[in-house]
């Protein structure tokens, strides 16, 4: 059980809440906060001096006073009004952690929302109704209103949502009924605490970054494992040339392969193979790698703040004084999620660029001393000369998307709006990149595997050969032309679900 106590949640329990269904629960001190924080709320909605988010309207409306018997119709209003998604719906995992990241904002207590209403969300998790929240339609201002007002009508028993493993969309009632749930009703504030906030473009990218990290690792491993095919030299991975330029990230994954490619018999040929230095692309690969793990490590210190910050607007602040305070300010704004969201994909673009150099190499026996695209009958056989093209066209796909989304702005809400985050289609990218680099790097792997076959009866390294035996365990050895697509998907399912490196675990780190 995960208790949400506002503060305290890890990227690692949101990937658990998100891909495992860890349960959740509100924490004690958490219950108490948001109780006192309610109070405030109940009693400025009980008066009749203005407050923003409680008795006015939103946005460009916030003059706009409200009658007291229309506050609950105010709070519908808006969750109808705001569900204004269109196109492909977000994965269930990222609408789970969503839910998870906006329930541990609730959870601060600075949002004023009623502990039922915040425990009828985490009913929705626990018993696994998933909101159906379309992907486009934000622009990271007053943080995701659209793809969280999606998620929250489902509250109220409207919207659409699929339940448990069943593929089909209900109508929101129906949903909460098949879950054995009742609809709730809205009072004052709580239709914009619930999507006030930038939780569906943190959820994103912070699932994003931990694939991220995950393929950081792989890359490693793939680069030891094509260093070994093409004969490179372990000399540029020598401790004391990454000390002397020292990133921590540069130092890691130096390491990594020093550790990976110690005692290859193939990498012993080298000193026979005429080359004094490697080319790029295999000398420079940790320090591209390591600049990819110093990007993620800023990425990822980001996000967990996020994850653990107040992204309310207004925010209720419970004192002393009974009366509290209601604050207004920009805690919605998402810049920091676009930031983070960018460096991700940046890293991505230096992981795969990297690699698809690589698998060409491997592929090319001007490059490579092996036969050509891996096959001993070429000619009459391909190889993975395809498979090479498709890593270089997803590469080229995700140089597109390193284009960053945090640099841009559009105004919205009749100009109250003026100045936007774009975190959202920051951490779409990210994730797309994400997909891509997979592929690109499971190339690399299906090649390298290919060479070091290519080679024997020279062996590889002990840990390299666990490697070795792992993928082929999952994909056999080309020896006759077949559709790499299905061998390049499974490779990149490993990856991304943390199993490829399994076979020598905390060794790469």
């Amino acid at each position: 059980m995960i208790h949400l106590t506002g503060s305290d949640l890890t990227l690692e329990q949101l990937v658990a809440i998100a891909d495992d269904y860890a349960p959740v629960a509100l924490d004690p001190d958490a219950a108490r906060r948001v109780d006192a924080a309610r109070a405030v709320v109940d009693q400025h909605a009980a008066g009749d001096e203005p407050v923003y988010g409680i008795n006015t309207g939103f946005g460009a409306l916030a003059e706009q006073r409200i009658a007291h018997d229309a506050l609950g119709a105010l709070q519908v209003n808006l969750l109808r009004s705001h569900a204004a998604g269109v196109g492909e719906p977000l994965p269930v995992r990222a609408v789970r952690a969503s839910m998870a990241l906006r329930a541990n904002v609730l959870a601060k207590g600075y949002s004023g929302i009623r502990r039922s209403t915040l425990e009828r969300l985490l009913d929705l998790l626990n018993q696994r109704v998933h909101p159906r929240v379309p992907s486009r339609g934000s622009v990271g201002a007053s943080g995701d209103l659209a793809p969280l007002a999606h998620l929250s009508l489902v509250l109220i028993g409207e919207g659409e949502a699929v339940v448990a493993d069943d593929p089909r969309v209900h109508p929101g009632r129906e949903a909460l009924t098949i879950a054995g749930l009742d609809p709730i009703a809205l009072g004052p504030k709580e239709g914009l605490a619930l999507i006030n906030g930038t939780q569906p473009s943190t959820a994103i990218a912070a699932l994003a970054l931990v694939g991220a990290e995950r393929l950081a690792r792989a890359a490693d491993i793939a680069a030891a494992l094509s260093i070994d095919a093409l004969r490179g030299s372990v000399h540029p991975f020598d401790a004391r040339i990454h000390a002397a330029r020292p990133y921590e990230g540069q130092a890691v994954s130096a390491a990594n392969i020093r550790q990976l490619l110690d005692g290859s018999a193939i990498n012993k040929s080298h000193e026979h193979c005429g080359r004094v230095q490697d080319a790029y692309s295999l000398r420079c690969a940790a320090q591209v790698h390591g600049a990819a793990r110093e990007t993620l490590s800023f990425a990822r210190r980001l996000l967990l703040i996020e994850a653990n910050a107040a992204t309310d607007n207004p925010m209720v602040f419970a004192t002393d004084n009974t009366e509290g305070e209601i604050v207004s300010g920009g805690n919605f704004h998402g810049a920091p999620v676009a930031i983070a969201a960018d460096t991700i994909v940046l890293a991505l673009a230096q992981l795969a660029t990297i690699s698809e150099r690589r698998s060409d190499r491997l592929v090319n026996p001007a490059l490579s001393d092996l036969p050509a695209f891996l096959t001993e009958r070429s000619g009459l056989q391909s190889g993975y000369m395809l498979a090479q093209v498709t890593a270089a066209a997803l590469t080229s796909e995700i140089k597109t998307l390193a284009h960053p989304a945090s640099v841009d702005t559009i105004p919205t809400s009749a100009n109250r709006e003026d100045h936007v985050s774009m975190s959202m289609g920051a951490a779409l990218k990210a994730a797309r990149a994400l997909d891509l680099a997979l592929y690109v790097t499971a190339v690399e792997i299906l090649c390298a595997c290919q060479g070091i076959d290519l080679l024997a009866p020279l062996t590889t390294s002990p840990r390299l050969a666990r490697v070795h035996d792992r993928v082929r365990t999952i994909v056999p050895a080309l020896s006759e032309d077949r559709p790499p697509a299905p061998d390049i998907d499974a490779i990149a399912a490993t990856i991304a679900n943390g199993s490829f490196q399994s076979p020598i675990g905390a060794e790469v780190k």
